[in-house]
């Protein structure tokens, strides 16, 4: 691979618009990263406001054309940070939430509460009260005791969708996989027709329709379809009733990756409602990481080099603190210094946790890199703030927006006092 192929090939996977200064420092949302990191500190999460809105708006274009009568909602928990999630809502999506705290980020976003769907495998008595008490339009019943709780709780009506599992295998990590008979979401079809039954019959709760989800990270658009034909079979549904189909697009994590774009996704799941689907069937789609990951990075800075091993090995001051996507799920990145893009010797990268499988990425080319360097890691606007963590004391790091060259943080850096905030 030449120098000039593999600079293209990593600045591909940054926010679209991403540019090099004359100097060759990469430039995001107009921001050269070097003057971000001295301004907000390292590591800190970058993310291309101008990128993130484009996808949103590709989306709502794209289901509108395929499936008029359609709605897109935001899975918050694949960035449930306010300012993202504000944006989505600025953009027209509603917003699915999976737990209370996603519900308090939604409202305080301005989500319209008719807008949001609510999930959860297993909500409390507190969540669901806090779901009904704001006026959330769908809930998801995923089993027999949200029925039974949504009935003590509920005093006017409560529309409803029935999580189904489709039996549909996805070509994902283990972790990931949600429509497989075995698992922990959803009601098999059988139970799915008794919830029906007994939906149908109380006086309190209206089922919508259904939902249905098969896994995150795909690459591969047919177990959508297979999603979509499963869930047909329940029937007695009516004309107009709703088909929640998930999310789960994959997305090109690295130069080998290939993802379907928006529009084939799209396309796939409303040319399959229309083989199976009543015609009047309103449809939601739930994207979550194809909607955040490529939008955002992160930056690091080089604390230590290692040499004279059969890889240099190259420590940054953050790892699994911020980035547990390698070490729960084995997804691979790819990195880059920043003023000296692409190519460069193999190294491993690894963090400041004491924890050997703190490694972020194996075998990736890095240019002469040194002590002091800065290191970015695209592709990180998905789950990376969801399930960043205090190990070792480490302060989650910043959210910074940029857009046409103005940079603001939408979440501070966490101080060592807030370590210490819910001591009692």
């Amino acid at each position: 691979m030449s120098a000039t192929t593999a600079t293209s090939d990593i600045v591909g996977l940054f926010p679209k618009g991403t540019d090099l200064a004359p100097d060759g420092e990469i430039v995001v949302g107009g921001c050269r990263l070097d003057d971000l990191a001295e301004r907000f500190g390292t590591p800190a999460v970058i993310v291309d406001e101008g990128a993130l809105r484009a996808r949103a708006r590709e989306y709502v274009d794209a289901l509108s054309h395929h499936w008029p009568n359609g709605q897109v909602v935001f899975a918050s928990k694949s960035f449930p940070c306010t300012a993202v999630v504000r944006v989505m809502v600025e953009e027209g999506l509603g917003v699915d939430v999976a737990g209370g705290g996603e519900l308090v980020a939604a409202l305080a976003a301005g989500a319209d509460p008719a807008r949001l769907v609510v999930h959860g495998n297993a909500k409390t008595d507190e969540e669901l009260a806090m779901a009904v008490g704001a006026g959330a339009g769908t809930i998801v019943v995923d089993n027999f005791d949200d029925i039974d709780r949504l009935e003590k709780i509920v005093t006017d009506e409560q529309r409803v969708l029935i999580r189904v599992i489709p039996d549909v295998e996805a070509d994902t990590h283990e972790a990931m996989a949600t429509g497989h008979a075995g698992s922990k979401f959803g009601l098999s079809e059988p139970d799915a027709v008794r919830a029906a039954a007994r939906l149908r019959a109380s006086d309190r709760l209206r089922l919508d329709g259904v939902h249905v989800h098969v896994g995150s990270q795909l690459l591969d658009t047919a177990p959508f379809a297979r999603a979509v034909e499963a869930i047909a079979s329940l029937g007695e549904l009516g004309e107009h009733a709703v088909y929640d189909l998930g999310g789960g697009l994959g997305v090109r994590y690295t130069y080998a990756d290939r993802a379907p774009t928006v529009d084939e996704y799209v396309r796939t799941l409303t040319d399959a409602a229309r083989a199976h689907l009543p015609a009047n069937a309103r449809l939601i789609i739930e994207p979550g990481r194809s909607l955040v990951a490529e939008s955002a990075l992160t930056l690091y800075r080089a604390v230590t080099v290692k040499r004279g091993r059969p890889r240099a090995l190259v420590a940054v001051d953050g790892g699994m603190g911020d980035n547990l996507e390698p070490m729960l799920y084995g997804q691979r990145f790819e990195a880059t210094v920043t003023s000296r893009v692409g190519g460069g010797e193999p190294c491993d990268l690894v963090g400041r946790h004491c924890e050997s499988g703190d490694t972020l990425i194996r075998d990736v080319p890095l240019r002469a890199p040194a002590v002091g360097d800065l290191i970015a890691v695209p592709v990180t606007g998905a789950y990376c703030y969801s399930i960043s963590n205090n190990y070792n004391g480490a302060r989650r790091p910043p959210v910074v927006f940029c857009h046409d060259g103005e940079a603001r943080a939408v979440v501070r850096r966490e101080t060592y006092e807030d370590l210490l905030r819910r001591d009692q």
